[in-house]
């Protein structure tokens, strides 16, 4: 591999690099095969909704940062000038009908092909100069996901409920799931090809990124995660995540994995809490008939029973899903392993 990048012609690679896909003057085929392999394709996903003022800079940003990557801005029923103004600036702009980030990630995830993938946020409040590092490491370190860790360079830019709230969240999936993230809850990621094709996309809003976190411990996908800057939205961008409602979404969505993931210690935890109710409500009913023969708190010992009874079915029903989960958790493995390595990796 590293003897054909040599033979290549340094200053067709340089052009190539600064031509977009789908810019105007682009061919289905510009580039010899050898040039292909040494110049792996990269798609940048935006999606967006009523980001009139910030879209066309965050543009600009990565098109400075990533000059041969392709640029895609999908809208989500803006109101504003989103659209035309991502398109001025340059990207490749599509639109997606369904409400809510998670259903654009979907969208985006089916209908673009790349060697690897950024999604952003279209506000501005990331560090475009930072994608070039982070793509480095997904490649040289061959991993599926680098996130963003955030860093506030401005108070105002990180507000404090939206921080604790995060810090809440991220603590109770690195309990659970592995400490692999300390920002689960970032927009600013890199992919690989393996993880956007293997990921089921099933959340609707912003639970998305916990799914991302989620989905890549779970399987235990290599991953890292890198401190990038947070600045202020520009004047004129406002801010649409809800912090009370959308975390408690995202609450509900973690609980709902931990489920769907870790079945046996859920259901197990919920029978060791039933079967303790009932064995402190039924030891001094066993303890009166010991020594009096006589059961004088009937309901009691009925209550006692049922939750001893619940108890076991509790780790039943943990036991049989979990080994459904399992299997679940193979078939997730299989597809992902299906998906071929990006060209010119072993």
């Amino acid at each position: 591999m590293s003897e054909t990048i040599e033979r290549l012609d340094i200053g067709a690679l340089a052009r190539a690099a600064t031509l977009p896909r789908e810019a105007p003057g682009w061919t289905a085929d510009p580039l010899p095969a050898e040039l292909a392999v040494a110049l792996p394709s990269v798609a940048i996903l935006i999606p967006c909704f009523n980001e009139e003022a910030a879209i066309g800079q965050v543009v600009a940003d990565f098109q400075a940062a990533l000059p041969h990557a392709t640029i895609y801005v999908y809208d989500n029923n803006s109101t504003d000038r989103t659209m035309l103004a991502a398109r001025a600036a340059g990207a490749v702009v599509r639109q997606e009908r369904l409400q809510g980030k998670g259903h654009v990630v979907r969208r985006m995830f089916a209908d673009v092909d790349a060697d690897a993938f950024i999604l952003v946020d279209g506000d501005g409040t990331y560090d475009a100069a930072a994608a070039p590092d982070m793509l480095r490491l997904l490649r040289e370190k061959q991993l599926d996901m680098v996130s963003a860790a955030r860093r506030s360079v401005a108070p105002e830019a990180y507000r404090p409920g939206h921080r604790l709230g995060n810090a809440a969240l991220t603590g109770m999936v690195r309990l659970v799931f592995g400490n692999g993230i300390t920002d689960m809850l970032s927009g600013y990621r890199v992919f690989s090809r393996r993880f956007v094709k293997s990921f089921p996309a099933l959340a609707t809003q912003f639970e998305t990124e916990t799914e991302f976190t989620i989905h890549a411990l779970a399987l235990n996908m290599p991953m890292r995660e890198v401190t990038t800057s947070y600045r202020n939205r520009p004047p004129g961008s406002a801010s649409k995540l809800r912090t009370i409602a959308d975390g408690l979404r995202i609450l509900r969505a973690i609980l709902t994995l931990i489920e769907q993931e870790r079945p046996l210690q859920s259901f197990g935890a919920v029978s060791l809490l039933l079967i303790a109710a009932g064995f402190g409500l039924g030891l001094p009913v066993v303890t009166t008939y010991l020594d009096t023969g006589l059961v004088p708190r009937l309901p009691t010992a009925v209550l006692s029973t049922g939750l001893v009874l619940l108890g076991f079915l509790s780790l039943g029903c943990g036991l049989v899903l979990d080994s459904v989960s399992r299997g679940r958790k193979e078939m997730k493995r299989l597809a992902y392993l299906a998906i071929p390595p990006p060209r010119g990796e072993p």
